[in-house]
């Protein structure tokens, strides 16, 4: 009983922090943008390179992506390099990088490890798509800055301390 409080109380707080980071991101973008949009739609390539007018950098990933994998809810928070990602069974942090790919690199709180390292596979500005190294692939939507994403897990029900 104990460990379903802990689950929820993590998955809970997971999704604040995510809420949190893709709110606090997108703000500040919106101020400096003269456009309205956010920093993804408005991004360009990575300085140096030309990619083809993909965007597949760091900088393009900030904000809230969210979807379903397999029937279950997956919601991923980037802000500054840093991920926050939530999945029915997991709530996991770490870091963005750009590299030949952008790969993102997380720690578990609970020790899972089906999305612990992955690489953007593309990203469009409204639709991107992550395969981890356990060989899931998870296809995410942008969300709405400050705004909680719909299909999330249902905390109701889970027994109180």
């Amino acid at each position: 009983m104990h460990g379903v409080i802990r689950t929820g109380a993590v998955i809970a707080a997971g999704i604040l922090t995510a809420v949190a980071l893709s709110g606090c991101s997108s703000d500040s973008k919106k101020s400096d943008d003269p456009g309205g949009g956010s920093g993804a739609e408005q991004s360009s390539p990575a300085p140096g390179g030309d990619d083809g007018g993909s965007r597949t950098s760091a900088a393009a990933l900030e904000g809230g992506w969210a979807g379903k994998t397999d029937g279950k809810a997956v919601v991923l928070s980037v802000a500054s390099g840093k991920a926050v990602l939530i999945t029915e069974k997991h709530a996991c942090t770490g870091t963005v990088q750009d590299a030949d790919k952008v790969t993102l690199t997380l720690k578990c709180v609970d020790g899972g490890d089906d999305r612990t390292t992955g690489s953007v596979e593309s990203n469009d500005g409204k639709t991107v798509v992550v395969s981890w190294g356990s060989g899931v692939e998870d296809t995410l939507a942008k969300t709405a800055p400050g705004a909680l994403p719909s299909g999330l897990p249902d905390l109701e029900g889970l027994p109180t301390p």
